[in-house]
């Protein structure tokens, strides 16, 4: 296999709604989305500091705490796809609905260098700031799919998949610099 046909660590895959979006919840969509992106934000928080020293200090990745970072990720991209319009399911804590992502589990002491994670997020710079913008457009393009949405009961396509690349192009930077599933530093692409 070439290095071109091997796969990425991180893997996303939204699915474009094939029936038409509901109005209403669309319409009430910030206010709905609150609970959830309170739940999402509580869930969220030292994971990445306890990865980072456990490859540093001990060269381990335990399956369990891969396995709870991998759900929660699961869990927070459900939770984007329904801010940003991309489905009508409210997001489940359990089950993939209409977002299939995958994240492989790494071999840390042959694919995974002791000391990167200690630099990992700094490397990783030069996508904040692209994505910093890419996300700005992404802001844009979730205002223009809810009133697309709320006229004709469908969220355009072009704009869904730019939604799906941003979202996916972010996961893959936080697969290297903060979940450490790979040290393959990230493409800079949507697809």
């Amino acid at each position: 296999m070439t290095a071109q046909s091997v796969p990425y660590a991180a893997r996303l895959q939204i699915d474009h709604p094939t029936a038409q979006l509901d109005r209403l919840t669309t319409f009430f969509r910030p206010i709905w989305a609150i609970p959830i992106l309170v739940i999402a934000a509580a869930l969220t928080g030292i994971g990445w500091f306890a990865t980072a020293l456990m490859i540093a200090a001990r060269q381990r990745y335990p399956r369990w705490w891969f396995d709870y970072s991998r759900e929660l990720t699961r869990f927070t991209t459900r939770v984007g796809a329904y801010c940003a319009l991309m489905t009508d399911h409210y997001p489940s804590t359990e089950d993939e609905q209409e977002v299939h992502l995958e994240l492989d589990y790494p071999d840390v002491k042959v694919s995974l260098n002791r000391w990167m994670p200690l630099i990992k997020w700094f490397l990783a710079i030069p996508h904040y700031v692209v994505l910093f913008f890419a996300w700005i457009v992404a802001f844009f393009a979730v205002v223009i799919a809810w009133f697309a949405i709320l006229f004709t009961g469908r969220y355009p396509e072009a704009l869904f998949a730019y939604m799906t690349g941003v979202i996916r192009w972010t996961l893959r930077v936080s697969a290297y610099a903060f979940l450490m599933v790979t040290d393959t530093y990230p493409p800079f692409s949507l697809s």
